[in-house]
C-alpha cells in the first residue's frame, strides 16, 4: 500500500475518484449528445429516443447487480473491484466511439433499422457503464473508514467527477458533440485504467460497526432505512431524468431559436455545463461541511427541496436561453447533493463486506426511475402540448423526494464526525 493511501492524503481522494469520473464523463456525453444525435442526425422521433434510452437502465438493472454481487466475492489481477472497472471502461470508450458512427456500423451490417442499431449500441454502452459504475463507486467505501472519511471520499468524487462532467458541456458547446465524443474516448480509457493499478484494495472485507464486525453482519443491516433512502432517492432521480432526457423538447416549443439544430445543441450543452459546474464546485467545500454540522439527510433533504423551486421556476419563467442558464444553477444544488450524499448514507447502513451488492440494489433507484421516465413518460409527454409538463414532472418528484427524506434517520453523530485518519485503509 502506497503510502498516500494510508494517510488518506487529498491525492489518494482525487486519484480514487477518477475511475467513478470516466464513467461519470461517458454518462455527460451521453446525457448531451445522445438525444441530439438521435433527433437531428438520425431523425428519431421524441418516443423513439425515449426507446433508446431505455436500454440503458435496462443493462442497469442486470449489471449493476450482478456485477456488484460478483465483485465483493472474486479476486483477480490483484483486486476485487479493478477488473471490471478496468473491462467496463475500456469498453464504455469503444461504444463512445461507436456513438457519431451510428449510420456506419448500421450500413456495415447491412441491418437496415438505425433504431435497432442505435439501441444496441446504447445498451452496450450503458452497460459497460453499468459494469464500472458499481466498483468505482464501492471501491471508495472499501478504501475508505466510515464517517467523515467516507463522506470526504463521495464529495471529493463529486467534484472531481463534475468538474469533468462540466468540461464534456463546455467541450460540447464551444466545439460541438462530435469533439466531445472523441475527446471522452481517450479520457474514459485513461481514467479507468491508470488511476486504479496505484491503489491496493484489502483482500478481506470487514463488516463495519454497525453490523457487529466479524464480516457477518447482513443480518443488522438496516433494511428500514435502506428501504426508506431508496425510495426517496428513487423520485429524486424521477425528477432530473425527466429532464435530462426530454429537455429537447421544452427547448424546441418553448424558445424562439433558429432552424438550425447545433443551436438547440449549444442550449444543453450550456445549460447542463451550469448544472455541473455548480455540482462539482459544491459538494467538498460547502455540502461536507454543512453535512458535518447539521447531519448528512437534512443537508441533501434542503438542497432536493431547493432544486423543486428550481424546476416549478423554469415552467414559469425559464422561457429563454438565459432564463434557463440562470435556473440551472439552481438546479446545481439539488445535482450536486444527488450525486453525493445519499452514497455517504447508504453505505453506513449496510454490511461493509457486501458493499458491491448493496450499491448494485442502491443503484436499481437510479435506473428503475430511468426506465419509468422512458417507457412511461415519454409518452405523456409526447401527447401533451404543452411541453412544461417536463418540468411539472420533476418539480412533483423532487419535492416528495424531499418528504421522504424526512423519513430517513441522521448517522449517530459520534460516527459521522470520526476523525479522517485511521489505521488500515
Amino acid at each position: 500500500m502506497r503510502d498516500f493511501q494510508r494517510r488518506l492524503t487529498n491525492g489518494f481522494y482525487a486519484l480514487v475518484s477518477l475511475p467513478a469520473t470516466a464513467m461519470g464523463f461517458a454518462l455527460s456525453i451521453q446525457i448531451s449528445a445522445l438525444s441530439w444525435l438521435l433527433t437531428t442526425r438520425y431523425h428519431l422521433d421524441i418516443h423513439q429516443v425515449g426507446i433508446v434510452w431505455a436500454a440503458g437502465p435496462l443493462a442497469g438493472i442486470v449489471g449493476q447487480v450482478i456485477i456488484g454481487f460478483i465483485s465483493d466475492r472474486v479476486w483477480f489481477w490483484g483486486g476485487r473491484r479493478r477488473p471490471f472497472i478496468l473491462l467496463g471502461g475500456t469498453l464504455a470508450a469503444l461504444m463512445l466511439l461507436a456513438l457519431p458512427n451510428i449510420d456506419v456500423i448500421d450500413g456495415i451490417l447491412g441491418a437496415g433499422h438505425l433504431l435497432v442499431v442505435a439501441t444496441a449500441i446504447a445498451l452496450t454502452l450503458d452497460l459497460a457503464i453499468n459494469i464500472s459504475f458499481n466498483p468505482t463507486r464501492s471501491v471508495i467505501a472499501d478504501l475508505t473508514p466510515e464517517g467523515e472519511a467516507r463522506t470526504k471520499g463521495y464529495t471529493w468524487m463529486q467534484t472531481i467527477s463534475g468538474f469533468f462532467g462540466v468540461l464534456a458541456y463546455v467541450i460540447g458547446a464551444l466545439a460541438g458533440n462530435d469533439v466531445l465524443i472523441y475527446a471522452g474516448v481517450i479520457a474514459v480509457f485513461a481514467f479507468s485504467v491508470v488511476p486504479i493499478l496505484f491503489v491496493t484494495e484489502e483482500r478481506q472485507l470487514q463488516a463495519g460497526p454497525q453490523e457487529g464486525g466479524g464480516g457477518k453482519g447482513e443480518g443488522k443491516t438496516a433494511w428500514g432505512e435502506l428501504f426508506r433512502v431508496y425510495a426517496a432517492h428513487a423520485l429524486s432521480w424521477i425528477g432530473v431524468q425527466t429532464m435530462f432526457v426530454y429537455i429537447i423538447a421544452f427547448i424546441q416549443t418553448k424558445m424562439d431559436l433558429s432552424a438550425d439544430p447545433r443551436e438547440t445543441g449549444v442550449v444543453i450543452s450550456i445549460s447542463f455545463a451550469i448544472l455541473n459546474t455548480v455540482g462539482f464546485l459544491l459538494p467538498a467545500p460547502v455540502l461536507e461541511p454543512l453535512a458535518l454540522r447539521f447531519g448528512r439527510v437534512r443537508v441533501h433533504m434542503a438542497a432536493v427541496a431547493i432544486m423543486s423551486a428550481g424546476y416549478f421556476a423554469i415552467v414559469s419563467a425559464g422561457t429563454t436561453p438565459l432564463a434557463l442558464y440562470m435556473l440551472m444553477a439552481v438546479l446545481g444544488i439539488g445535482w450536486a447533493s444527488i450525486v453525493s450524499l445519499p452514497f455517504a448514507i447508504m453505505t453506513e447502513k449496510v454490511d461493509r463486506s457486501r458493499m458491491g451488492f448493496f450499491m448494485g440494489i442502491f443503484n436499481l433507484s437510479v435506473v428503475l426511475p430511468q426506465l419509468f421516465v422512458s417507457l412511461v413518460l415519454g409518452k405523456v409527454i409526447l401527447e401533451a402540448q404543452d411541453k412544461s409538463i417536463i418540468f411539472v414532472i420533476s418539480g412533483v418528484a423532487l419535492a416528495l423526494s424531499a418528504a421522504g427524506w424526512l423519513l430517513v434517520r441522521e448517522p449517530h453523530a459520534g460516527r459521522l464526525a470520526q476523525p479522517v485518519a485511521g489505521g488500515g485503509h
